[in-house]
């Protein structure tokens, strides 16, 4: 029993740790506390708010990394439910978690980065002091590289042209990169450099592949930066999807380089081997399986091992993915295969089905010959089977199917979840509707009208390419002659 009790005050330990680096306000006191802090991040939430319990315990792990910076940053929350009422209301809080970052007591902006630890402090730490740290001795210098960071740094002997290029850049981008500068003679004869800028990556991202420390070759910095940055393999988090393009491949397994550094790199460094002989061809990174489920899950995986699942995408978009057990040799055929052409795309797809009903089911594997090449004006559906909405519109759906069965048109519908979406559909929500015309010479049109039978029909009435027997333009049924 005390093993038990003993057990369990350390599973609650670790759930709170750091939450008490989390200034908790009232309505009271907010306005008094906020003004003892010159940064403060306000987290305005709901005690039974799904996404601020999600977010809770990674506000509390920033909250304890900012606590100590200098200058330092304060994290805050405050209960809209409870004891924080008036303020929610004065802040015009009408959703949870609502984040707003103030400074000398005043809003200053909305919270507008990323929801998990790491990402809020480089994010938060952005907000404060100058874009770039200016360093004025070695020993400082070699502390501001221990940081676990890559690092964008010039060293300047003098005002010039670089330095103004680089102070330009730091100001554009001081909430995505970290920077430092400096003019101090030791670190500059240290470094053996006067006029130049550096991409600098941490030591637990250092390896025998590539070298940690680029130089700016003067041309462009912004392009410099994109394509130097993360190096040959890089970590891909959510915080940083947008810099990894296609032709991408990711290696998916246990990436942690808090808990397990060695055996992260354990992996990467095989991908690393193999991505030398690819370079300039195929873009690469590791992602950690745990916050990528929802990826691996778009290739079919439902869980993986311990060694990296390989999935890639190439210049199309098109999915493929690694069938034989991670090796060194494994993977260095599939991606010859892959720039081969020798490799078969992989599609998630529900099973082909009947399709007697008037609502025709499309699925991945029956899209090109059901929907893009029926040569018919086409109105689909993609939905989610949870959504509510779309539920909601099944009957109406099915309504509108049976009223225009002898029209030439289809009415389908696709379930979005189980299926790849082809790339011309944007969908970001459910349900969402696209119309196609006969002779498919423009691109899809996405349905905004109502959604009763009559506005669909109407809808389709107006919109299709030679109008419909039964209705006019209009949308009125025509009368029938005698």
């Amino acid at each position: 029993m005390l093993k038990f009790l003993a057990v369990l005050v350390a599973v609650f330990a670790v759930a709170h740790c750091g939450e008490k680096d989390v200034l908790d306000l009232v309505d009271d006191d907010f306005n008094t506390r906020i003004q003892e802090h010159d940064t403060v991040l306000v987290m305005f939430y709901a005690p039974w708010c799904g996404h601020c319990k999600r977010l809770k315990p990674e506000y509390a792990k920033a909250a304890e990394s900012l606590i100590n910076d200098d200058p330092p940053v304060a994290l805050a929350k405050v209960d809209c439910t409870e004891g924080g009422k008036d303020t929610c209301s004065k802040f015009g809080v009408s959703g949870y978690p609502t984040l707003k970052i103030f400074k000398g007591g005043e809003v200053s902006q909305d919270y507008n980065g990323p929801r998990e630890a790491q990402g809020i402090v480089k994010y938060m730490r952005a907000q404060v002091g100058p874009s770039s740290k200016d360093i004025k001795t070695v020993d400082e210098f070699e502390k501001f590289l221990a940081a676990k960071d890559t690092t964008i740094f010039g060293f300047f002997e003098k005002d010039s042209n670089l330095k103004k290029t680089f102070t330009k850049f730091a100001d554009k981008n001081r909430e995505k990169f970290r920077f430092g500068h400096s003019s101090a003679a030791d670190v500059l004869k240290k470094q053996g450099e006067t006029d130049a800028v550096f991409i600098i990556r941490p030591k637990h991202l250092e390896n025998k592949f590539e070298s940690s420390t680029i130089k700016f070759d003067g041309s462009s910095l912004d392009d410099f930066v994109k394509e130097n940055f993360y190096g040959l393999v890089g970590v891909r988090t959510r915080d940083s999807l947008k810099d990894f393009v296609n032709p991408l491949v990711v290696a998916y397994y246990s990436v942690d380089y808090e808990k397990n550094p060695k055996g992260t790199n354990y992996w990467r460094n095989r991908v690393l081997k193999v991505a030398t002989e690819f370079e300039g061809k195929l873009n690469f990174a590791i992602s950690s399986k745990e916050e990528f489920q929802h990826e691996l899950n778009e290739f079919g995986y439902d869980f993986s091992g311990e060694k990296p699942v390989i999935l890639a995408r190439d210049a199309k978009n098109l999915k493929f993915k690694l069938t034989d057990e991670f090796s060194v040799d494994n993977l260095r055929n599939f991606l010859t295969q892959l720039l081969d052409g020798e490799l078969e795309p992989f599609i998630k797809s529900e099973p082909v089905p009947e399709n007697n009903a008037p609502v025709k089911i499309a699925v991945a594997k029956n899209f090109q010959e059901l929907i893009t090449d029926n040569g018919k004006d086409t109105l689909i559906e993609f939905y989610a089977p949870w959504c509510g909405h779309c539920k909601k519109l099944t009957p109406i759906y099915d309504e509108l199917a049976e009223k225009l069965i002898d029209e030439d048109v289809v009415i389908a519908k696709m379930d979005a979840t189980a299926n790849d979406v082809p790339p011309e559909f944007n969908v970001q929500g459910f349900p969402t509707l696209y119309w196609l015309s006969k002779d498919r010479k423009n691109p899809p049109m996405q349905y905004q009208g109502g959604r009763e039978v009559d506005d669909f029909v109407k809808y389709i009435a107006k919109h299709s390419t030679d109008g419909l027997s039964g209705f006019d333009r209009a949308g009125k049924a025509k009368k029938s002659e005698l």
